[in-house]
């Protein structure tokens, strides 16, 4: 009987799961390196400036660095504020002075996103957030409201929609307010013996990261991505949207995909219980580690129904403008005494590295405006469909699936926004849609932050998924009828309500 040979090829060992993914980060990075070469080696296309073009192969770089998460978002930025350095520096001056433009011009180029007004109200709504978190309020506000709601499953799942509605209009960060819900929700779960990927905790856990999406378009305040839109229509349209004008436009959009949720949800996961015995103990014990309601947080709460007034009264009763207000608030929060935090703790629970990515993201949008480069690659992604001729609902239609479509690719509606918000502003000019210009690039934003399609569109959605109360085949199976009724929505507010008020 023939012995098996013994096997002489020593064995490669097995990469680690970490070591595999570092492996793929650096194939990505060389990838979207690649690709700006490439843009870079092309001819300049006829009526595209160098500067343009180069600011293209740019924006190449970064759309593939975006989507595939090959660096960090803020080392993104900064790679991306040594190409603009660098390539635009080594370019002819676009005023046509037959100079170079010169590392030093550039540089004020790549900076320039810095001293826009938007980037300034996104760092208010951070520490607005952080506030919330040091201090607990956002928490103890949705102990509050979930119990009320009773121990119902459906009662709960509507408690859960109505928190993440709330919390909205306190809580300007969307991974802050996913992060106050979802473990109170989890709480509740255990309170009934379930696992943390039960069915319960599924419906529970889905439901409230997706009307926090929801909320993201609802309000202005709501998402940093919506600071995105804001900022280049300012600039570039010299058209103000007021938090009031937002809300008008917006909300009942929201409202509408709130109530649909709470139907898609409560029928597509049936969890083992429709009643939640010892959901009320669970939250009564968490209140009561909280302890009373603390003079810091009534300061808090204050201070956030008064910078909440502000808000929705802007343009109407004062002339203050959403940033201004949310700054001034910024600086009271941190006062002694009467504020609700100091320096030290503020900086710990600040993501920098948001308001470095926002900044960039901002100016790569900028210089691709003015430079032309945003147009011609609008003419070139969409002109050959012929939207020129068609109605504006039929161009609305085409270019919101187009939006959504590209999401798929994007871990971030932040980054997402920075790339895709100036090519729809020069699409606006192209098609010569006039008055309709500002609500057609709007209407797009708030495509932007649909994310309901897979966990790794949203940080909110990769903060539940990484609790692990529902699988990706759960967040799809809700997230297609979730968008496609979204994007019926859009398609019917634009025909009729957004009409109406004169948004298009």
């Amino acid at each position: 009987m023939a012995k098996n040979k013994p096997d002489l090829q020593p064995r490669q060992a097995e990469l680690p799961p970490a070591a595999k993914k570092q492996n793929r980060k650096a194939l990505f990075l060389l990838l979207a390196f690649a690709a700006m070469i490439i843009v870079l080696a092309l001819p300049t296309p006829e009526g595209l400036s160098v500067i343009g073009h180069r600011a293209l192969a740019i924006l190449a770089f970064a759309v593939i660095v975006w989507m595939t998460e090959a660096v960090t978002y803020p080392v993104s930025a900064a790679i991306i504020i040594g190409l603009i350095t660098l390539l635009l520096g080594f370019s002819p001056d676009p005023e046509g002075t037959g100079e170079l433009l010169g590392t030093k011009g550039a540089l004020k180029l790549a900076l320039a996103g810095f001293s826009n007004s938007a980037v300034a109200l996104v760092a208010g709504a951070l520490f607005i957030a952080a506030a919330m978190q040091a201090t607990n309020l956002h928490k103890r506000l949705a102990l509050w409201i979930l119990s009320r709601v009773g121990t119902k499953t459906n009662a709960i799942v509507m408690g859960g929609i109505i928190v993440s509605i709330i919390l909205a209009f306190f809580v300007p960060s969307a991974t802050a307010r996913a992060g106050a819900v979802v473990p109170i929700l989890l709480g509740m779960v255990a309170a009934f013996g379930l696992q943390n990927n039960s069915r319960l905790a599924a419906l529970l856990v889905l439901t409230a990261v997706n009307a926090v999406s929801i909320w993201n378009i609802g309000l202005k305040t709501g998402a940093a991505q919506n600071m995105v839109a804001i900022g280049f229509i300012e600039e570039e349209m010299g058209e103000t949207i007021a938090w009031s004008s937002w809300f008008l436009y917006a909300a009942p959009f929201s409202i509408i995909m709130s109530i649909v949720l709470y139907f898609i949800m409560t029928r597509l996961i049936k969890p083992e219980t429709d009643n939640i015995e010892g959901g009320k103990e669970v939250i009564r014990e968490k209140l009561a580690e909280l302890g009373p309601l603390k003079p810091v947080e009534i300061r808090l709460i204050v201070l956030s129904v008064i910078l909440l007034t502000l808000w929705s009264t802007e343009e109407k009763l004062h002339p203050l403008d959403t940033t201004s207000v949310t700054l001034l608030a910024v600086s009271i929060m941190l006062l002694p005494k009467i504020g609700v935090f100091d320096w030290k703790s503020a900086e710990k629970l600040i993501p920098w590295g948001t308001i470095i990515v926002f900044a960039v993201g901002i100016t790569l949008g900028t210089i691709l405006l003015n430079t032309g480069g945003a147009s011609w690659l609008s003419n070139t992604v969409f002109g050959s469909l012929g939207l020129d001729s068609m109605p504006l609902l039929a161009t609305i239609a085409l270019v919101s699936l187009f939006n959504i479509f590209i999401h798929l690719g994007f871990a971030s509606a932040t980054s997402l926004a920075s790339a895709l918000i100036p090519i729809f502003i020069a699409l606006t000019a192209t098609l010569g849609l006039g008055e309709s210009s500002v609500g057609f690039v709007l209407i797009q934003q708030f495509v932007i932050s649909f994310g309901f399609l897979l966990p790794v569109n949203a940080p909110q959605s990769m903060l539940a998924y990484g609790t692990g109360a529902f699988t990706v085949k759960d967040f799809i199976k809700a997230g297609i009828p979730l968008t496609i009724v979204g994007y019926l929505l859009i398609l019917l507010f634009s025909a009729t309500y957004w009409k109406w008020i004169g948004l298009l």
